[in-house]
């Protein structure tokens, strides 16, 4: 493809001296190969489909990380006009070069303080990498949360999720070249498991015999690594999975949403959900739904 003459402006989505943006889109073939005068970071979470720019055309899929500078022209397009039947949902993190001034004070690793400075002076061409143990789509979900449900002290957690994802990437880049697949790699990719599978009837004899490992020794490294049991760490997922669905799926009833996340009885779940969250799934639906739409009048 050729260069964009389409340039999106950072004015549009900056707001209220954040300069950090966060949404998660369904890609259609409406919005025209583009540049824009921020920097992204493009998440797949969902679906798969095409990435353009304006060099070459990659396959892109669940998983997939894109990074896209300042000024460089892409899109996104479906692998079928038929986007509500294979959709292909993208959560895209907006930033400005002036955020990573601002974090320029804070960041007290020499690495991580160069790799912002690269970033900041255009000299990290574009790239993606796939997301191997989970830990950017973790983060990814948490930055949409919070952006879009906005509490107390919002703008710094926000960052330190920020901070968080850009180490991440950092470690992806750099790190995994050196060293190998070690056991706490191998344990990564239990939890990244998990949270690929919630919803499965997940046990811990099944991941020790998927995982070859002894339930003894399993059940001890997520009190190790986690600080819960095997029970309570997949309970917390499903929770947390629950709670952007309650979000997403408005309209859907409480049964399903529990049954999405690996509840067949719906008492259960409210109970766990409760627990964990403070309040039941209508309470919090409800609570989030008044949030958002208050967050959205200001």
């Amino acid at each position: 493809m050729n260069s964009a003459e389409h340039v999106l402006k950072g004015e549009a989505f900056f707001q209220k001296n954040l300069l950090l943006y966060v949404n998660r889109a369904t890609e259609t073939y409406l919005l025209p190969l583009h540049s824009h005068d921020f920097i992204e970071l493009a998440f797949v979470a969902e679906g798969k489909g095409f990435h353009y720019t304006e060099q070459e055309v990659q396959k892109a899929c669940r998983g997939q990380l894109y990074f896209i500078p300042v000024g460089v022209s892409h899109v996104f397009r479906p692998s079928s006009p038929h986007s509500l039947k294979e959709p292909l949902v993208v959560y895209n993190c907006l930033f400005t070069t002036a955020l990573l001034d601002d974090l320029a004070f804070v960041i007290p690793d020499a690495p991580i303080a160069a790799y912002l400075e690269q970033i900041k002076n255009q000299q990290v061409p574009a790239f993606s990498m796939t997301d191997q143990n989970g830990s950017i789509e973790n983060l990814f979900l948490s930055l949409h949360r919070e952006y879009n449900l906005p509490q107390t002290g919002s703008g710094s957690y926000l960052l330190t999720l920020f901070i968080q994802l850009v180490v991440t990437l950092y470690r992806l880049q750099h790190d995994e070249l050196h060293f190998p697949v070690t056991r706490q790699t191998q344990f990564l990719q239990i939890l990244h498991y998990i949270q690929q599978e919630y919803a499965q009837d997940l046990t811990l004899s099944h991941l020790a015999r998927t995982f070859d490992w002894s339930e003894r020794h399993l059940q001890r490294l997520f009190k190790t690594h986690t600080g819960q049991t095997f029970h309570h760490f997949l309970q917390n997922v499903r929770i947390q999975k629950s709670c952007v669905l309650l979000i997403q799926q408005l309209h859907s009833p409480i049964p399903l949403i529990a049954e999405q996340v690996g509840y067949h009885d719906t008492k259960t779940f409210s109970l766990v959900f409760k627990r964990i969250i403070g309040k039941p799934p209508g309470g919090y639906r409800q609570e989030a739904a008044s949030t958002g739409a208050a967050h959205a009048g200001d």
